[in-house]
This record gives structure tokens, C-alpha cells and sequence, in this order.
């Protein structure tokens, strides 16, 4: 099965939250963390997302687009970055999300995908 691990960012610090960074320590965690779930098989792939700030949300379900700068809900909590993994079953994606917070330094929401 194919799990998304969502990581939850609410840093305050104004700088990071701006560029979207992880500090070089965690950096440096979540390299060896994305080495171990590649040499284990987990690894489909994975991504850090710029700040809140830079998104653009698109709603083209009536006549014409509308297109809005920011994000589509405010909240000092933000989507900083995601992994999509590879799991046999539920309880190893949650350990192997266990990992990646410690990794991150952040909150993970595990989520399956559909289908599966």
C-alpha cells in the first residue's frame, strides 16, 4: 500500500516560515531518514513545499477561474512538505511516520491512499 505522511509545520520563527526550511540539523536528519527508506524499499517520493505565502489556489467550478493569491485556508499550522511511502500494512506506515517526525522534527498525518 501507498501512504502520504503530510508534514504539519507551525514554526514561528519568521524566517523559516518564509523560505519553508528545515534548520541544517534536521536537514540533515531527514537526508539520512530518506537514505533508509530508500534502501528499505519505502521510497516512492517526497518533497519540502515553499511557504504559505506563495500559493495560489484555483476554483474553476463555475462560469470562469478564479484565482486567488495565498493559501486556501489560513492557519499558523501549514503543510511544509510531504513523503509518499511504500508500507505493507498500516501499523508499519505509522512506525516508519514515527521516524520521520523525529526526522522532521514536525507532526506527520499518515493517510492511505485510495484503492489501495
Amino acid at each position: 500500500m501507498q501512504y502520504l505522511f503530510s508534514v504539519i509545520d507551525d514554526t514561528t520563527d519568521e524566517e523559516l516560515r518564509r523560505t519553508g526550511s528545515a534548520t541544517p540539523t534536521e536537514m540533515a536528519a531527514i537526508d539520512v531518514f530518506n537514505e533508509r527508506l530508500q534502501a528499505d524499499g519505502h521510497w516512492v517520493f517526497a518533497g519540502g513545499l515553499a511557504s504559505p505565502s506563495t500559493a495560489t489556489v484555483i476554483d474553476n467550478r463555475g462560469e470562469a477561474a478564479i484565482v486567488t493569491d495565498g493559501p486556501f485556508l489560513e492557519s499558523k499550522e501549514y503543510l511544509a512538505g510531504f513523503w509518499i511511502i511504500k508500507a505493507a500494512d498500516l501499523d508499519t506506515a505509522l512506525r516508519l511516520a514515527a521516524d520521520g517526525s523525529k526526522a522532521c522534527n514536525r507532526r506527520i498525518e499518515v493517510r492511505p491512499f485510495h484503492g489501495e
